[in-house]
């Protein structure tokens, strides 16, 4: 599954018809169990409430919610998360990171492009640095983010905003 920066929401669905689409159209699920799956999904993220709800009623943060929902809506072994708070104020930002750490500590594999320093370090079990497109330090995220061996590393912790170090 993928969840992207921007929300890549239907505009003119509702909420539970946006998470509904795959499963039913990709998957061949008829409309009550996409519909049963989508409902559990919202829930999961916290917008039940939301569900008859068109996108461009929603906030960033919830919008970003029902993409995940969405991506979750196909059973995915993997979820792509492309820098999913990037576009959030500093409140949506903890809801949609709240929601990813619940999905980690479910057990759900997620590979994460994030600046969030202080989330990978809560929520991943191993980290990947990058520079100019290739990995320059792995390893668990208390060595790379405490103690990094690298230069490249070392400069950017101290750049991101949210990195303790």
């Amino acid at each position: 599954g993928m969840v992207f920066q921007q929300f890549h929401l239907f505009p003119h669905m509702s909420v539970v018809r946006n998470v509904m689409e795959a499963p039913m159209h990709v998957a061949g699920l008829d409309e009550a169990r996409a519909h049963e799956r989508a409902s559990k999904l919202l829930a999961r993220v916290g917008l039940s409430h939301k569900a008859d709800a068109r996108p461009g009623r929603l906030s960033g943060g919830e919008q970003q919610r029902v993409a995940i929902a969405r991506a979750l809506a196909m059973e995915p072994d993997v979820i792509l998360f492309d820098e999913p708070t990037s576009a959030l104020d500093p409140h949506m930002t903890r809801e949609v990171l709240s929601v990813m750490a619940d999905l980690a500590q479910d057990g759900l594999t997620m590979l994460v492009v994030t600046h969030a320093m202080s989330f990978a370090r809560r929520a991943a079990n191993k980290v990947h640095v990058f520079h100019e497109g290739r990995v320059v330090e792995s390893g668990p995220p208390e060595q790379v983010l405490e103690q990094p061996r690298e230069q490249v590393t070392r400069a950017f912790l101290q750049l991101a905003p949210d990195s303790g170090a």
